[in-house]
């Protein structure tokens, strides 16, 4: 009975604003949402909606009945970022009541609570905390690294022509995924808690960035190195992964790998 009522729910046709849309998992989460047959409206700057000021946001939230947020501040300074997530959280939660939205959703990070030495995270975690002291029900969702950062994350670590990198356990998962994950909870009631999200498997950091980097023929060498940092910050084994009652994506990584590297632009021949 109950997989039944959620399939009904599927099938209503509900207003769902997604702020951020525009960015690499809010427009994901637009297509899928339309792909659905909901009413998805992308809010963002090119749209004409500015959390920062609340400009264009109670015309967007009219007639919603979901708001979901996938914002990201322009600056990770500590001072910067956490002006962007309070601030906007705090305009998108007053406009939302104000057009009666019914449920929040807004995705933040796996082990957000275990970052705190880094600004952005303290600024998640207390966007997170704005959120659950509101009225307005809500879900969560915290996720996993995405696939699409893990060469981002060899460039951040990388000294020369070596990558120094912790052994920890890691679990990312393809954007795709976190879109798809996001897009069934908006559809579905709120869950008033946090959901956890990661992928379908479990590797070292370290191992996972030298699979990366040798799949694109990039020569940095990766050191396995206990000091070394993520995003700047210090790490222990399980910082990074989710609970075991996390819900799993399905892409696995030598599949987006593959898909990925095909897709890069060749950029070895220059225009005349």
């Amino acid at each position: 009975m109950t997989g039944n009522l959620e399939l009904l729910r599927e099938r209503t046709i509900m207003k769902i604003v997604v702020i951020g849309g525009t960015g690499l998992i809010g427009s994901k989460l637009v297509k899928n949402l339309r792909e659905h047959g909901q009413e998805a409206v992308a809010a963002s700057p090119d749209t004409g909606v500015n959390t920062l000021t609340g400009e264009g946001l109670a015309n967007a939230l009219k007639g919603a009945s979901v708001a979901v947020d996938v914002t990201n501040s322009p600056s990770w300074e500590d001072a910067a970022v956490l002006k962007f997530f309070e601030t906007s959280t705090r305009n998108v939660l007053k406009h939302e009541s104000a057009a009666r939205v019914g449920h929040h959703v807004a995705l933040s990070v796996v082990g957000t609570e275990r970052l705190l030495e880094s600004g952005f995270f303290r600024a998640k975690l207390a966007q997170e905390n704005l959120i659950k002291a509101s009225s307005i029900p809500y879900s969560i969702i915290r996720a996993t690294q995405f696939f699409e950062f893990v060469k981002k994350i060899a460039d951040l670590s990388t000294e020369g022509n070596k990558v120094r990198l912790p052994a920890v356990l890691f679990r990312p998962m393809a954007a795709d995924d976190v879109a798809s994950a996001i897009g069934r909870i908006a559809m579905s009631s709120p869950v008033n808690d946090t959901v956890e999200i990661g992928g379908p498997e479990q590797f070292r950091l370290d191992e996972l960035v030298r699979r990366d980097l040798a799949a694109r023929k990039d020569p940095r060498e990766v050191i396995s190195d206990p000091h070394a940092r993520y995003y700047g910050i210090q790490v222990s084994e399980r910082t990074l992964v989710p609970n075991d009652s996390a819900r799993l994506g399905e892409t696995r990584f030598e599949d987006w790998l593959r898909q990925a590297i095909k897709q890069v632009p060749k950029t070895d021949l220059q225009p005349a």
